[in-house]
């Protein structure tokens, strides 16, 4: 097989809660405990972060990695789901896994990994806890796939555990209430292993508290004692944060709740100082030393990383962004964000997939928006004129049109240079635009 025929197998043939909701999603570590026996545990030889929570756990991830850049290690990263290529998912020091090494990897593993009956993210995983080892990294940023305590990333022992936040996301899978969302993630706590929480809620800072003083993990919450005081949105995309002992920081990501998420990046890699691992990133007895790293890593993340879809400028005149922000929690920073721009007119390309609280998501758009209601090319999409006629519920006008390129091309024979559009709804929406429409 070569590289495109590869990747239909890996999307087709296994299956695959991104293309199928939850009928593509496995309870259980059995498949995940014997891949990785077959491969001789291949995380043992370099050092992790595992990186949890419903909302921010690939901005966490890829501004830990750009940091860890910095201070000169090699990092691998491991994220998900990609927006245009397979390979976005697993990375080192920025660069994606090769076409070859992909199509090495399944022709050599089918053998054994087949008759398991795998799921794509299971032999995904394994492809990247192996490939990480193979290339020699010294530590890998690994960003749990759903949930954490039966979520196939769940066999690393890190160095540090990080979860991001908990809102009500995959409740048909996870649970119906903030805590037992947490309980699941809380299950990537592991013992004597620090882990730093980055927003906490009533709800579910017990659960936390519980599980770590179960398995005697030392915890942090990030949003106790916040480092990251403010921050201000810059025109040109990005900004500048204010922290409490490193001034003001440029960031490279651009979207209102980076300022949560820098915070947590704070506690994460304070963490890892103390474990003794980062002797040149910043803590509180290194950190002149270690701020060239600092503001370089936050600086140059998507540079560094290749992060794409989070509050992304792609043009000006008139001004294009994209974000994959995908549910009610994300949605509430996004819709904030939006009010707050400065334009001629706003026009919204937008779509969503069906295991989402669609109407959660409408209720906080924008109404004096043109909108240009779409689907993307997933089993899951929410179909344009179904997506159209509950938006006009809630005072949302638009056309409704088949592609995510068809809606975009609409949009920009529309959109004067003093216009302002946005792309997003959902990460395949944003994914087509990034593959299609550029």
């Amino acid at each position: 097989m070569n590289y495109q025929e590869t990747c239909d197998y890996l999307y087709n043939m296994l299956p695959m809660f991104e293309r199928q909701g939850a009928s593509g999603y496995k309870e259980g570590l059995d498949n995940t405990l014997a891949l990785d026996e077959h491969l001789g545990h291949p995380h043992h030889a370099y050092a992790t972060v595992h990186v949890a929570g419903t909302n921010g756990k690939g901005s966490v991830s890829h501004t830990i990695a750009s940091v860890l850049q910095e201070c000169g290690y090699r990092v691998g990263l491991y994220t998900s789901p990609h927006l245009a290529d397979f390979r976005e998912r697993i990375r080192i020091n920025g660069i994606p896994v090769s076409e070859h090494y992909v199509v090495d990897f399944v022709e050599r593993e089918r053998p054994f990994f087949e008759p398991l009956h795998p799921t794509f993210f299971e032999v995904t995983t394994a492809m990247a806890l192996h490939y990480f080892k193979e290339c020699k990294v010294d530590i890998a940023i690994i960003e749990v796939g759903l949930g954490g305590r039966l979520d196939c990333t769940n066999v690393i022992t890190p160095q540090v555990s990080v979860i991001t936040n908990i809102s009500m996301d995959h409740t048909q899978l996870l649970g119906d209430t903030l805590a037992k969302i947490a309980a699941e993630k809380a299950g990537i706590i592991k013992t004597g292993v620090p882990v730093v929480i980055g927003e906490s809620h009533p709800e579910t800072r017990p659960v936390f508290e519980e599980q770590a003083q179960k398995v005697g993990a030392p915890i942090v919450f990030a949003d106790d004692v916040l480092e990251v005081i403010s921050a201000d949105v810059l025109p040109e995309g990005g900004m500048v944060h204010y922290t409490q002992h490193f001034g003001s920081l440029k960031g490279d990501l651009g979207g209102i709740y980076q300022q949560q998420n820098l915070n947590t990046v704070f506690y994460a890699l304070q963490a890892l100082a103390q474990r003794g691992f980062l002797s040149t990133c910043p803590d509180e007895e290194t950190k002149e030393k270690g701020r060239y790293e600092l503001e370089h890593g936050i600086a140059r993340v998507a540079q560094n990383t290749g992060l794409r879809g989070r509050w992304q400028t792609i043009q000006q005149a008139p001004r294009v962004v994209c974000d994959t922000g995908h549910n009610v929690a994300g949605w509430q920073y996004i819709s904030q964000q939006l009010k707050g721009i400065e334009c001629q007119r706003m026009h919204i390309i937008f779509g969503m997939v069906d295991d989402k609280d669609v109407d959660g998501v409408l209720e906080l758009l924008p109404r004096e928006a043109t909108y240009y209601f779409t689907q993307a090319d997933s089993h899951r999409a929410v179909s344009a004129p179904v997506l159209m006629t509950l938006a006009r519920r809630y005072g949302l006008e638009g056309t409704s049109y088949p592609s995510v390129y068809e809606a975009y091309k609409a949009a920009m024979s529309c959109a004067d240079k003093a216009d302002f559009v946005f792309v997003g709804g959902s990460s395949y929406v944003v994914g087509d635009f990034l593959k299609k429409c550029l």
